[in-house]
């Protein structure tokens, strides 16, 4: 009898952590495997390795970043795919993501290679 409720205890521990969603980890995104999204029209935030930001492959400033992304997030479902270089800075992916948030967007999908 002790040992059902020991692994009824166990599984419901396990089971709890699985669930917890943890927010402050540092993780390398780089490679990753995930189900394609595909929202109805895209809108990429793109920051390079030189830490050039691009809106659909149109270049902006971060300073016009939230002028130039309100229109298109106006008629969206206020989602934003963020493709960002892994050896851009992690700050200016940040300021530009912050940018973003203020001008609507909601949501972000990380964009990530398939591994080899």
């Amino acid at each position: 009898m002790i040992d059902v409720m020991f692994f009824l205890l166990a599984t419901f521990m396990l089971a709890s952590l699985s669930l917890q969603n943890l927010h402050s980890l540092a993780v390398n995104l780089p490679e990753g495997k995930a189900v394609s999204a595909k929202p109805e029209a895209p809108i990429t935030l793109t920051v390079t390795h030189a830490d050039k930001i691009y809106v659909n492959k149109d270049p902006v400033t971060l300073a016009h970043l939230v002028a130039t992304l309100k229109p298109l997030l106006k008629n969206n479902t206020s989602s934003v795919i963020v493709a960002a270089d892994q050896a851009a800075h992690d700050g200016v992916v940040v300021r530009a993501m912050l940018a973003a948030r203020q001008a609507g967007a909601q949501h972000f999908l990380i964009a990530v290679r398939q591994p080899p």
